[in-house]
């Protein structure tokens, strides 16, 4: 979702591992290394607006174990369990923010346009995807993927769906609910999805664009 056995990349990431021992530092990732290098250099920007830093580090499961796990959970019947996070990403600054972000088969219940009051939690529905929403505290973005690598999907689109949750600490507080935070939140999401669904194969990228879309749309039921 490539590889050569000799690649420049492999080459510079070898020196820079080797530069890092011999001065007995260790090199500080570089930002487009976050979520196992599914980030865009958009999304690097919006990632380093919302941790406040430019200098931070990602943990988790990575896309190549989420991607396999998607396709195990959507061949199964019935609410998959929960899986540790795709990625983590933590601002080596005090205070410690992150962002987690996750991937799951989703139910359609699953989905917030559903004629409940969401605005009232300052939720936004923008056009992107099956859904997509977030306020200032989360991100989720729903779409359909046609894969021969998921059970039925070539006839059925599967349900994939990807989320973003702002990580602060105990006495710490949300970003501010603006269009900015927002469309950050989904900026980074977005990227992260796109990889997904081109690793998972999906016909026409599940329909998402290259760029993330930030027209917003009216809940169901509202005038």
């Amino acid at each position: 979702m490539r590889r050569t056995s000799a690649s420049v990349s492999t080459v510079l990431a070898l020196g820079l591992l080797l530069s890092a021992c011999g001065s007995g530092e260790e090199e500080p990732p570089q930002a487009v290394q976050q979520c196992d290098e599914t980030l865009s250099p958009t999304a690097v920007g919006a990632l380093e607006s919302v941790l406040g830093t430019k200098e931070f580090h990602s943990e988790g499961t990575g896309l190549e174990r989420t991607v396999n796990v998607l396709v195990e959970d959507q061949a199964r019947a019935g609410r998959q369990p929960g899986h540790p996070d795709m990625c983590e990403v933590i601002a080596d600054s005090s205070p410690h923010l992150g962002v987690k972000i996750d991937f799951r088969v989703y139910e359609d219940a699953d989905r917030f346009d559903d004629g409940a009051k969401w605005t009232a939690d300052g939720r936004y529905l923008y056009g992107m995807g099956r859904e997509a929403s977030a306020n200032n505290r989360t991100a989720d973005l729903f779409v359909g993927c046609s894969s021969s690598r998921l059970k039925g999907a070539e006839e059925e689109p599967a349900p994939i769906a990807g989320s973003l949750r702002f990580d602060k600490p105990v006495k710490g507080a949300y970003p501010a609910n603006t269009s900015a935070t927002r469309e950050a939140y989904l900026t980074v999401l977005h990227s992260v999805t796109l990889a997904v669904v081109k690793e998972l194969g999906c016909e026409n990228n599940a329909g998402l664009p290259e760029k993330p879309v930030f027209e917003e749309k009216k809940w169901r039921g509202e005038q």
